[in-house]
């Protein structure tokens, strides 16, 4: 795009140095001649130094492409015919340049595509790399955040171990409670149950249909976590037992206390 640009400032020189253009070079003198009505016809003034300092400019405020500087001298040249009337000399030194930047923009112009049609392919290719990138970034958190809960995880499976084998030895009647509590378990509960069996004891059949338990074959470890399974899940029964009974209880008042208006009612009605 910086090739384009200079070889349309070389487009630029050419026709401010064409013996019609100095009414272009500068700024129009709206006070030195009396122009009263410029700004009101003409809402965006244009020169050709005013284009030039705007192409020299080096802190991004100066032209992005060589289209916008294509616009402004097609601007010097319409802002001319539009506030001078056709007959006026000005209105046809600036058509008759209009006609000459043409020919020479029609020049430029396949390279313009061109050069803007690279620019869309990096622009586009850019973002793809972008977005694989972030992808691939997050991708990575991903797979870091699952490997650190995964080495979490085993930690604390290896620190309930050493739990568990620090618990002393579970007693006989323990042991018949044990079984009692997990017989008062809902069938949700005892799977959850059977395949804390099954960690340990990978012979042991969780899902069949008919499952021979024997206490006293198990580890400590696997008691002990079973025993705490189970008065957890059997807490909870119990607090969703008891709210039920509470809601059935509240309900039926509401019914009594329903029939009772009901028959109050009629009574009134009764001569």
């Amino acid at each position: 795009m910086q090739e384009l640009m200079r070889q349309f400032g070389t487009i630029l020189r050419q026709i401010s140095q064409h013996k019609w253009a100095w009414p272009f070079l500068q700024p129009v003198d709206v006070e030195g001649l009396d122009l009263h009505d410029y700004f009101d016809i003409i809402k965006k003034p244009m020169d050709f130094e005013t284009i030039r300092k705007k192409m020299e400019v080096k802190d991004g405020t100066g032209y992005k492409n060589v289209r916008e500087i294509y616009a402004d001298v097609r601007l010097v040249f319409t802002n001319a015919m539009t506030y001078n009337e056709e007959k006026n000399d000005v209105h046809q030194m600036a058509r008759t340049l209009l006609e000459k930047f043409e020919e020479k923009w029609l020049q430029l112009l396949p390279k313009v595509i061109e050069e803007e049609t690279r620019q869309k392919e990096e622009e586009a290719k850019a973002l793809v790399e972008m977005e694989i990138a972030q992808e691939a970034a997050i991708t990575k958190m991903a797979r870091d955040a699952d490997n650190e809960l995964s080495d979490l995880f085993s930690h604390l499976d290896e620190l309930r171990e050493t739990l568990l084998r620090r618990c002393r030895k579970m007693s006989t009647e323990e042991k018949r409670k044990l079984g009692a509590g997990l017989s008062q378990l809902s069938p949700e509960d005892l799977n959850r149950a059977l395949e804390i069996i099954a960690q340990n004891n990978p012979s042991f059949q969780a899902t069949a249909e008919e499952v021979d338990l024997d206490m006293d074959a198990l580890s400590e470890s696997t008691l002990w976590r079973l025993k705490f399974f189970v008065k957890k899940a059997l807490e909870v029964q119990a607090k969703g037992s008891a709210t039920k009974s509470h809601e059935n209880s509240k309900r039926k008042r509401e019914i009594c206390d329903a029939l009772a208006k009901t028959a109050k009612k009629r009574s009134r009605k009764v001569p």
